[in-house]
């Protein structure tokens, strides 16, 4: 996008009572965040679920001023800006309905043709988690999956420091603008995540420092990942929040067990109680049940039938899939312009003709 369009943007996303949600909505039926700012009141306000109180503010010239200062920072410091509907933002990313209109990213962030995990935590981890942790990213390095986490005390730091340590890319999900590292004594490992990752956020520099911003960077941590993996959690934690988001966002959950004696595997026993969450005692667990491959492993042979009729739907799914090999429902349905609900359908027909299976971890492949 222009410099000019990301003013626009940059100034939407700063109005206080709009979220990323109802920014998207705005966008979409504007065409963008600079016909959004220059649409008159009145048409705005017929959009549904658009009213008074959520665009009070919207034409304040403020925003804009405080937009130019922003692209300053974002200019003088080399930070990349993802856009909502560039190919650039993270794939998965694009299918949470509130995931940012804009992302900011530092680093050497390279999310092609690699699986993604989030591995979060407790901030007080024991010893035990510490030796799981790093048993488990050993264990997945064969596999080369980006560990995303949220650079903060405990188990975040320790999956990070694990990935830079067998060479893997590594993403810190930051709770603040890219100005600042919290906490600080992590500022050490600043150059390190860089140079195998990066950092996101979807904060300004300008932006308060709050603890209610760790709850919003959690979606991310979530949203960036096909599954998410919580290593210790006492009854309440964020990394309990993190793991809700990524079920309602439709992923994955591992969580590692522990005695019930101790206050530090309560969330974890709790989300496998409840079924919340895959049981994980065992690293390789994770690419069992999410079919990660090595490059030297085969597909088991499998019968395909011949001369089957497809359907208008199921040969658009069909092609997508020859080109893409397998992929998960929700990017089948965005790049095959299918509503999910009728997918879903669509692709259970397709398997009973023979002609797809489906995976572990909600993907679709080709027979």
């Amino acid at each position: 996008m222009t410099e000019e369009q990301l003013i626009y943007t940059l100034a939407l996303q700063h109005v206080p009572k709009i979220g990323s949600t109802t920014a998207k909505k705005l966008i979409n039926h504007c065409g963008s965040a600079e016909a959004v700012l220059k649409e008159k009141k009145s048409k705005l306000l017929k959009i549904d679920g658009i009213g008074t109180i959520t665009i009070e503010g919207l034409f304040d010239k403020f925003h804009l001023e405080e937009a130019e200062n922003e692209l300053k920072f974002i200019r003088d410091n080399n930070i990349t800006v993802h856009y909502f509907t560039e190919d650039t933002y993270p794939e998965r990313l694009k299918h949470c309905i509130d995931g940012p209109i804009l992302l900011f990213q530092s680093g050497n962030i390279n999310l092609k043709q690699q699986p993604i995990i989030s591995i979060v935590g407790a901030r007080k981890i024991t010893t035990n988690g510490i030796t799981f942790c790093n048993k488990l990213v050993e264990s997945l390095s064969p596999y080369n999956p980006i560990i995303v986490s949220g650079f903060a005390y405990g188990t975040d730091i320790t999956a990070q420091k694990a990935a830079i340590n067998h060479n893997l890319q590594t993403i810190g999900c930051l709770a603040h603008g890219l100005n600042q590292i919290y906490p600080k004594v992590h500022k050490k490992y600043v150059a390190d995540v860089e140079k195998h990752g990066g950092f996101y956020t979807d904060f300004w520099s300008t932006d308060v420092f709050d603890r209610n911003n760790f709850l919003k960077r959690n979606r991310i941590i979530a949203g960036l990942s096909e599954a998410t993996i919580v290593i210790e959690s006492a009854e309440k934690g964020g990394s309990l929040v993190t793991a809700d988001i990524a079920n309602s966002y439709d992923r994955e959950v591992f969580a590692v067990p522990g005695r019930t004696t101790d206050s530090q595997s309560v969330g974890c026993n709790n989300l496998i109680k409840f079924q919340k969450a895959h049981l994980l005692s065992d690293p390789m667990d994770v690419p069992y049940l999410l079919n990660w491959q090595l490059e030297t492993e085969t597909k088991p042979a499998v019968q395909k039938q011949l001369f089957v009729e497809l359907e208008p739907d199921e040969k658009i799914i069909y092609n997508y899939l020859k080109d893409n090999e397998k992929e998960l429902l929700d990017v089948i349905a965005h790049h095959c312009g299918i509503p999910t609900y009728k997918l879903a359908g669509l692709l259970l027909n397709m398997e009973l003709k023979g002609v797809i299976r489906p995976l572990p971890g909600k993907l679709f492949e080709l027979i």
